[in-house]
């Protein structure tokens, strides 16, 4: 593997010949096609394999949160790399015979401001989850109007929906409209707090599982 600098065709992605290209922790990097095997893979690999396959299909999912909200872009790893890795170490238990999700570990945000105090959610009317917590504005850097970021996954149908705004952190509850397909079902939800201007965001918290009404 080589890394190049931008030349008058500008770095690549993808496959060219017997060539790939790609970024590797930041920098530019090419490198040959692998040869194929046909050693079967170990037990190891296996596993790791099926927790990898898990990790990015809930990612593309949640991707507009995680890319904003977790962690920090400053270092070689970017954000979706420091979700990657810490869902596939924290969150993922073996229950056998296959890999399950540990809903309580998931994290849809990391950061330094003040998270949510006292948070719940509950099945309200209709396809609504309502929200609610306790105001602590003032606290730290915590701002009467930090935004509150609510992510919502149905484990079967694999069904995400989100808000990036939900309601301020100073209102003490929110209410979140959901399609009629998960009328009944049961849904893994998460909350967190942003600040208005995105710069700021906490470590989110699991609220639990809700049947839809």
């Amino acid at each position: 593997m080589g890394t190049y600098n931008k030349g008058i065709l500008g770095a690549f992605s993808g496959k060219v010949g017997p060539v790939v290209g790609a970024t590797w922790r930041g920098k530019e990097v090419m490198r040959s096609l692998p040869k194929k095997s046909n050693r079967l893979a170990t037990t190891y690999q296996q596993q790791q394999r099926s927790k990898f396959a898990m990790t990015t299909e809930f990612l593309g999912r949640v991707q507009p949160v995680i890319k904003r909200y977790f962690g920090s872009n400053a270092g070689l790893k970017t954000r979706r790399n420091q979700a990657m890795s810490y869902l596939m170490k924290e969150a993922i238990v073996f229950t056998d015979p296959n890999y399950e999700w540990d809903y309580t570990k998931v994290l849809i945000s990391k950061g330094d401001l003040l998270g949510i105090n006292n948070g719940a959610v509950i099945a309200g009317t209709g396809q609504n989850l309502d929200f609610s917590w306790t105001d602590n504005s003032g606290q730290g850097e915590a701002m009467a109007t930090d935004k509150l970021v609510v992510v919502v996954y149905e484990p079967t149908s694999k069904a995400t929906v989100y808000s990036l705004n939900a309601g301020s952190r100073s209102s003490g509850s929110a209410t979140l409209e959901l399609p009629n397909f998960l009328s009944g079902l049961e849904v893994q939800v998460w909350a967190t707090f942003v600040s208005s201007n995105d710069a700021l965001y906490a470590t989110s918290l699991y609220l639990g599982a809700v049947t839809v009404g």
